[in-house]
């Protein structure tokens, strides 16, 4: 799980296994697998760096 913010300020937790794509148009758009987008404060490269933490914390747990 990542913790991403909106663009009005409130933060939310979304489960970073399902994101399918995440681009900028200029605001950041997350796309998850089941076709929702939201549209968060964080840079694409943010995005991907909260990802690849996420992912280094569970891998280190195994």
């Amino acid at each position: 799980m990542i913790e991403v913010t909106r663009l009005k300020g409130s933060k939310i937790i979304i489960n970073a296994e399902l994101i399918e794509m995440v681009e900028e148009t200029p605001d950041t758009v997350i796309t998850l697998t089941s076709g929702k987008k939201l549209i968060v404060a964080e840079s694409s490269d943010e995005v991907v760096n909260l990802v690849i933490n996420y992912k280094r914390k569970i891998h280190m747990a195994i």
